[in-house]
């Protein structure tokens, strides 16, 4: 099990990159910068590249409405290069409220935007002159669109890999099935050990039955907050207003992901009160009503033998790479925490 870390898209970058290269010496992995509606975050990987030399990148995730998929493909051939091969794209479709209301561009046919922008990716890679005719993107325009003096072009640069890995994050049924398909990784949110099977065995199997042979096992990247303590309840209680902004503030009544999520886990109950309490204005309310036993299983705090079982849990549910943000008071608790996770899962 790989050992990664996600970077705070609201702010504290620069004091977390100054902590990254002792979190590399302690054996982290890879790092995931987030991009939402915060900083780009491009430009917050390639100031991780040229501060690290072995810790791998991710964006974790450029939105796939928010860039042209050749200027995807693009970035991430220059990240990759860049960072002398440590480079994994991770995409996803974010959702309209981001999509529309922050970016002005319609929320339309994820599922066909995808697929058809990690074909074009991989054509530029390969340094194919691009030709693609789809639903959705034709590249070069075709006649009676433009100009008429479009031509295919192929990247001028060789890239360093021709096969960039690329994550998928995706929490919806077809969604998933799609990226055990055609990605490399997969990265899904609120991740429950004990029911994450119930939610995404089906459309995963489903996946992978068209899965090409030539990529590698599916990256499963799960993420959960991280502290070595006696009595976990206090840094517990740190997740609800999150975990409330997601399944009550993150989408409108029947059109919001998370709260989807909760309710597949078995949640509906309280995904209902959260979210009507949430879309009131009663975040307060709407965050005590998370339950306990969900931000345990999501949370890897408590004493160290405990976490090592809760650790062992993800793995066996088929989590490959786990990313933990460290909870402790000072630099030192904090690498020193990314440490234990190392030893812990090595013994996986």
């Amino acid at each position: 099990m790989r050992i990664g870390m996600p970077l705070n898209y609201a702010g504290g970058f620069k004091e977390t990159v100054a902590e990254l290269a002792d979190h590399e010496r302690a054996g982290l992995d890879i790092v995931y910068v987030p991009e939402a509606y915060s900083f780009d975050a491009v430009s917050q990987l390639g100031f991780i590249a040229a501060r690290t030399e072995r810790l791998e990148i991710a964006s974790g995730i450029l939105q796939v409405y928010t860039r042209t998929p050749t200027l995807t493909a693009m970035t991430a051939a220059g990240l990759d290069y860049v960072s002398e091969g440590r480079f994994t794209l991770g995409i996803g479709a974010s959702g309209p409220q981001v999509i529309e209301g922050f970016h002005g561009v319609p929320y339309d046919a994820p599922l066909g935007r995808t697929r058809e922008l990690i074909e074009i990716c991989r054509q530029v890679w390969r340094r194919e002159r691009v030709q693609f005719s789809g639903k959705y993107y034709s590249i070069p325009l075709p006649e009676g669109q433009g100009t008429g003096l479009g031509k295919p072009l192929k990247l001028i640069n060789h890239p360093v890999r021709e096969r960039i890995p690329i994550l998928i994050a995706a929490i919806g049924p077809k969604n998933v099935a799609m990226a055990a398909e055609l990605a490399e990784g997969w990265e899904p949110i609120f991740y429950h050990p004990e029911k994450a099977h119930l939610v995404w065995e089906k459309p995963l199997a489903e996946g992978k039955a068209k899965r090409d042979p030539s990529l590698p096992p599916l990256d499963v990247v799960a993420a959960a907050p991280m502290a070595i303590v006696d009595d976990p309840t206090e840094l517990l209680e740190l997740g609800r207003p999150m975990v409330a902004l997601y399944v009550g503030g993150m989408g409108a009544k029947g059109k919001n992901f998370y709260n989807d999520l909760a309710r597949r886990y078995g949640y509906e109950a309280e995904a209902e009160k959260i979210q009507d309490l949430y879309l009131e204005g009663k975040k307060d309310e709407a965050a005590a009503l998370v339950p306990a036993d969900l931000l345990r299983a999501m949370s890897l705090i408590g004493p160290k033998s405990y976490v090592a079982e809760r650790m062992a849990a993800f793995a066996a549910s088929g989590v490959t790479t786990l990313n933990i943000t460290p909870i402790a008071a000072d630099r030192e608790g904090r690498v020193a925490i990314t440490e234990t996770a190392k030893e812990l899962a090595a013994g996986l």
